[in-house]
């Protein structure tokens, strides 16, 4: 009678829970399979983007755009998977906004150099290699990050600028152009033949790494307390520009002085008037 009792008591405990069982086994199991399936589905449609962007960005935005829409679509895909097996994915939005609240006010300047970096990665004001000049700083690109940006300068030093202030600032790139100006300006005495210091510094223009289109300038800008100013003005290809002007550098006394022209050092006159005394 007692065995009898127990399996009779066993069999109405098991009306009520094996229902329970199939309602809410069969809910984990489609939210697991549905888990398991989106999981897959996210990496391959996170990697595909990432090769679409790659095809007109660099490896930075590739790996950037990749990197955030796998994120994104990961946490909608549990914030999915809990409502299936009956969570209340109200208070986990909120949780989930509170906790995004709370981490953006401590992190506020990290934040200005996210949203810097993301600003740089889309708008593509400077490209890895490039020359650039922003917030009293020169050197070339080396590597654009998500919170900043390496450059290395002239002298082969590492400087590492905040995206915040670097998006927000003036930045000048001297790569973006295929062809740059040349001014070379050198100062010529008085008494000096100024058409012939023209035609000296056009002499020096004509060199293969100087465009013809425009053609080759040579005017007459200042005339200084000491020197006249003669400016030679030209244009040539970007990778050629310091090339060019260091030549020129070079090259232009040596000339000058061969056609008689001197470069005065600077030099001021001073008149001394001494006053006499009243009578």
């Amino acid at each position: 009678m007692d065995l009898n009792a127990e399996v009779d008591q066993l069999v109405r405990q098991s009306q009520t829970w094996i229902p329970l069982i199939m309602q809410y086994g069969s809910r984990l199991l489609l939210a697991l399979l549905t888990l398991a399936i989106g999981w897959w589905i996210v990496n391959k449609v996170s990697a595909r983007l990432g090769k679409l962007v790659g095809l007109r960005a660099d490896a930075a935005l590739q790996g950037f755009i990749s990197t955030l829409a796998n994120i994104v679509l990961k946490v909608l895909l549990l914030v999915s998977v809990a409502s299936m097996i009956g969570i209340e994915t109200t208070s986990f939005v909120a949780a989930i906004g509170a906790a995004g609240l709370a981490i953006g006010l401590a992190l506020q300047g990290s934040l200005a150099n996210f949203a810097g970096g993301v600003l740089i990665l889309m708008f593509r004001p400077f490209r890895i290699g490039d020359w650039i000049e922003a917030q009293g700083v020169s050197g070339t690109v080396d590597s654009i990050q998500i919170f900043h940006t390496v450059l290395r300068t002239g002298d082969n030093k590492t400087v590492i600028m905040p995206n915040g202030s670097l998006s927000n600032g003036i930045i000048t790139n001297t790569n973006r152009q295929p062809t740059r100006k040349v001014v070379f300006d050198v100062g010529v005495d008085y008494e000096a033949d100024l058409q012939k210091a023209r035609q000296v510094l056009l002499e020096l223009a004509q060199d293969p790494r100087v465009l013809s289109d425009p053609a080759p300038q040579a005017v007459i800008s200042t005339l200084g307390d000491s020197s006249i100013t003669v400016s030679l003005r030209l244009w040539t290809k970007t990778s050629d520009y310091w090339d060019v002007m260091f030549m020129l550098n070079e090259h232009a006394r040596d000339r000058l002085k061969a056609q008689g022209i001197d470069i005065p050092f600077p030099q001021r006159v001073i008149r001394v008037v001494q006053e006499t005394a009243a009578q």
